[in-house]
């Protein structure tokens, strides 16, 4: 296999990975990115059950909702409950954007690497 540099992307002097190789990457990147929304999820979850008291279902529902760029359900009713929802939203929105980016990124990067090789072959 071809030495790759940093984050196991491959140099545009270097050939381009074959097909497994490319499924790897983009399935190691949605398992990242998946961890990602994993984790943030339950940590908006565990913010919405300890300070607010929501019970789970709806304690999923309100994460979900502000991770998604959706907005909020449940009114927040304490100070704290507020400055989380507040700081989860902010925090929900470049969560979206890595996990897009983490998604995203090996595809793009196979399109630009592929047309970098036919623009030095032609």
């Amino acid at each position: 296999m071809a030495k790759h540099h940093f984050l196991n992307y491959e140099k545009k002097t270097q050939p381009l990975l074959s097909r497994p190789e490319f499924a790897r990457r983009v399935f190691r990147n949605f398992a990242a990115s998946s961890l990602l929304i994993g984790l943030s999820l339950f940590g908006g979850m565990l913010g919405y059950r300890w300070l607010e008291g929501l019970e789970w279902i709806d304690a999923f529902e309100n994460a979900s909702m502000i991770l998604s760029g959706m907005g909020p359900v449940a009114t927040m009713q304490t100070w704290g409950g507020k400055l989380f929802a507040g700081l989860y939203a902010l925090y929900s929105g470049l969560a979206l954007i890595m996990a897009a980016g983490l998604l995203f990124a090996p595809i793009v990067h196979r399109l630009l690497h592929r047309f970098h090789i036919e623009d030095e072959g032609g």
